[in-house]
């Protein structure tokens, strides 16, 4: 699990997120050339601004990005740009995009150093329990760069995305019915509880093969 993500969080014009999107995607086999490969684009639901797109990119190098960008800014209709690096953790196993429609939960954690690796531990303990009781897919858990991979406190910042199909069952996965589910509910609150921040936004994927977003959320 060696390769570099790149999230990129591109504010387009009013009303302008759809068309940035589609010159993204047009834009595909030219991004390759500069060793970019795009694994998807979300736009937002709930939580971030209506013309917000949220990108990933798989990189060969951290310079990389700057491509995206200038992509990006050709286009003619986005007002602000910003990106981070990070490296994958315990997933994704490789660069394979995701491609099935539904609720993409994209929340950030700040873990103390001497938490993390029971943040993990957590992590896979909890995951199996997860996907079969809510139709759910743990996407990716990235550690952000730089190297110090650290906020302001010392914590190690983090980004899982977990694809619900629904916004229904993002509800009905906080609302644990019996045993099983209550184990799982609890292995995920503690988690929760070793972190010093958590903060969710969710999104639709534009990328998708199956269906298309068509609803008006933000």
């Amino acid at each position: 699990m060696s390769d570099l993500y790149v999230h990129h969080r591109a504010m387009a014009a009013p009303l302008a997120w759809a068309s940035l999107a589609e010159q993204l995607v047009e834009r595909r086999e030219c991004l390759e050339s500069y060793g970019i490969r795009l694994y998807g684009v979300w736009r937002s639901q709930i939580g971030r601004p209506r013309d917000e797109l949220n990108v990933l990119t798989v990189v060969e190098s951290p310079d990389a990005a700057q491509a995206v960008s200038e992509v990006l800014r050709a286009s003619g209709a986005l007002r602000a740009l910003e990106h981070q690096t990070m490296r994958p953790t315990l997933r994704p196993a490789d660069g394979t995009p995701p491609t099935r429609q539904g609720n993409y939960a994209w929340r950030f954690f700040e873990t103390p150093p001497e938490n993390w690796e029971t943040f993990l531990n957590l992590c896979i303990e909890a995951w199996p329990g997860f996907e079969d009781a809510y139709d759910s897919q743990i996407i990716g858990l990235w550690r952000l760069e730089p190297a110090s991979n650290a906020d302001s406190y010392g914590n190690i910042r983090s980004l899982l995305m977990t694809r619900r199909p629904d916004l229904a069952m993002w509800e009905r996965s906080k609302l644990p019915q019996g045993e099983a589910e209550a184990e799982v509910r609890a292995k995920l609150s503690r988690r929760y509880d070793l972190c010093d921040s958590t903060e969710v936004h969710t999104s639709t994927l534009l990328t998708a093969v199956d269906a298309e977003d068509t609803a008006r959320w933000t």
